[in-house]
């Protein structure tokens, strides 16, 4: 088991922080048509009951908002992944298609409104992640993005560095296609322990429904 850890500086803008980590044995694959009718099925409920304002209010959505600003980022710029996630959906974009472990937690991320960070687990180094604050010029690489600014930014690191922030995952530790030990944490900014687990083991179903894996074990972190 991978240990999750939060640091004074997390604990400091958001006192209520909790988080759960699932980490499970998966077999990955490049498409599941069923999943993507539960994403398409999500998709269409949403653009009839929210819109790019609303969604902001998402609780989870709403408390990564604020830490990022408590933090001296910009919501708005750099945005927590899952409101990027449903403002595509609401705009009538199509999401990126990845792989069905990558597919599964941005499912689960819009419908809780959580940001979620996903990762091969086997690439971390060392037995520990701990959740902090972005330093000016700490370099990190952003699956897709290239070198991303993370100075005020929530971010998980390992014995080497930055591994995952709200908005992007890193390269590194990025999930492909022969992952085979996952990671996946949910950050609840809002302190929704219920909501959190809730998401988690969400998760955990998606994995046995689609993954071929008996849904691992889920760990409450704060």
């Amino acid at each position: 088991m991978v240990k999750v850890c939060v640091s004074n500086e997390i604990e400091q803008v958001c006192p209520g922080f909790v988080g759960a980590a699932v980490e499970a044995h998966v077999e990955n694959s490049s498409y599941c048509q069923s999943l993507w009718d539960e994403i398409h099925a999500l998709g269409e409920e949403y653009r009839a009951t929210l819109n790019t304002e609303s969604l902001k209010q998402m609780s989870g959505i709403a408390a990564t908002r604020r830490v990022y600003k408590a933090c001296g980022k910009d919501p708005s710029r750099y945005r927590p992944s899952s409101e990027a996630l449903i403002r595509r959906m609401l705009q009538g974009k199509d999401l990126y298609q990845i792989d069905t472990l990558v597919d599964l937690i941005n499912l689960a991320s819009i419908r809780f409104g959580y940001s979620i960070g996903g990762f091969d687990a086997d690439k971390f180094h060392g037995d520990t992640l701990t959740l902090g604050v972005g330093q000016k010029d700490e370099p990190y690489e952003g699956i897709g993005r290239g070198m991303i600014n993370i100075e005020g930014l929530p971010v998980y690191r390992d014995a080497d560095g930055g591994v995952g922030t709200p908005t992007s995952d890193h390269e590194r530790t990025k999930i492909e296609i022969g992952t085979i030990h996952l990671m996946v944490l949910v950050n609840g900014y809002d302190g929704n322990e219920e909501q959190v687990l809730d998401t988690a083991r969400f998760i955990q179903q998606l994995l046995r429904k689609y993954c071929k894996s008996d849904g691992g074990s889920i760990s409450v972190y704060r």
